[in-house]
């Protein structure tokens, strides 16, 4: 790609670097402190788009997460049509929640306007294969606490969000096979040489996470003795000061000092240290987590046919689209990746 790539923007958004770059883009891409959906429209879309009705899936094989003991193994690629594939066909859509706030996998470039990163042209990946036309989309922005229920009530096809795969959340949806590995690490000021990493250095410490995360979950399990739970998280008057809708206000909160640090996965976490020299990753990731795409629970037919997209998407080595996509969003902050992770089938 060139330096002022059309599609990418990397050129531009080059300049939108410190914390009033970072601003500025949050202003750009309309940070988002509510929790209700927000709808986005690609070029010639209806901006509300239509809506599901009906449940959404097919449970031909409906996926059994009571006795989860290896969630990334996937159901395995097909073809085949049944209700939920049938349903966006008739449509003429695929809607798809997305994040419009993440740095390189999903946000809006403040220049062209468009919708860009990794999770978006895997989502284009996908309207191609069903619908023959990548911008056959209906893009809909969904804060990180929301991506399980908008699936849930049928407001879109497929959550592309950088979402990790684990056996509580298959209680709830179904996955892809991985189509990205991450890990939880620390993310702070460059100049704050108090914290190292995820440990007893964040003890007294304001740690930001993002609801409904894997973060968040992973410091209920161990804090070190930080301070990262709001005074009245889960009710409504939730001050969402330190567990916030979108991991980008946590960014947010550290840049105004309401903050100390930020626990999120690290893929997120590069991007907004490649965009802006001020922060950096601190230590070493403390999980292995896997990025997938989710559906609505027993969605079967639309899960087994995305990973048919996958195996296509992951095909040709260094010349594979994934590859592509890697070096064009995410090389520059996450640099080494030589492959997608290996998908896994359940027998």
């Amino acid at each position: 790609m060139t330096a002022n790539d059309p599609r990418t923007g990397r050129g531009p958004l080059r300049r939108l670097r410190g914390w009033g770059g970072v601003t500025a883009m949050a202003a750009a891409c309309a940070l988002t402190a509510s929790l209700t959906l927000l709808p986005l429209s690609h070029a010639g879309d209806d901006v509300f788009g239509p809506q599901l009705t009906g449940p959404g899936a097919t449970h031909a094989l409906q996926t059994r997460a009571d006795s989860c003991t290896d969630p990334e193994a996937s159901l395995r690629p097909s073809e085949v049509d049944g209700d939920a594939v049938r349903r966006i066909k008739e449509r003429g859509k695929l809607i798809a929640g997305v994040d419009q706030n993440s740095f390189q996998w999903g946000f809006r470039n403040p220049e062209s306007g468009n919708l860009e990163g990794f999770d978006i042209d895997l989502v284009r990946a996908v309207a191609k294969d069903i619908l023959g036309d990548g911008d056959k989309v209906i893009f809909r922005a969904i804060p990180t606490n929301q991506r399980i229920a908008a699936l849930e009530n049928d407001q879109v096809d497929v959550v592309v969000r950088t979402m990790t795969i684990n056996c509580a959340r298959l209680k709830q949806v179904s996955f892809s096979t991985a189509y990205f590995q991450a890990g939880q690490q620390v993310l702070a000021a460059k100049e704050d040489h108090s914290i190292t990493g995820f440990n007893s250095s964040l003890a007294g410490k304001r740690i930001c996470t993002a609801e409904g995360s894997t973060a968040y979950e992973a410091l209920e399990k161990e804090s070190f003795g930080s301070v990262f739970k709001d005074k009245h998280d889960g009710t409504a008057a939730d001050e969402d000061q330190l567990t916030v809708p979108n991991q980008l206000d946590c960014l947010v909160r550290l840049q105004l000092g309401e903050v100390d640090a930020v626990v999120t996965d690290n893929a997120l976490a590069a991007g907004q240290a490649a965009q802006d020299p001020a922060v950096e990753l601190k230590g070493d990731p403390f999980t292995k987590e896997y990025y997938g795409v989710a559906a609505k629970k027993g969605a079967d037919d639309l899960v087994a046919r995305v990973n048919k997209v996958l195996v296509d998407y992951r095909a040709g080595g260094t010349a594979s689209l994934w590859m592509q996509s890697y070096r064009d969003w995410l090389e520059d902050g996450l640099p080494g990746i030589k492959a997608p992770p290996e998908p896994k089938y359940r027998d």
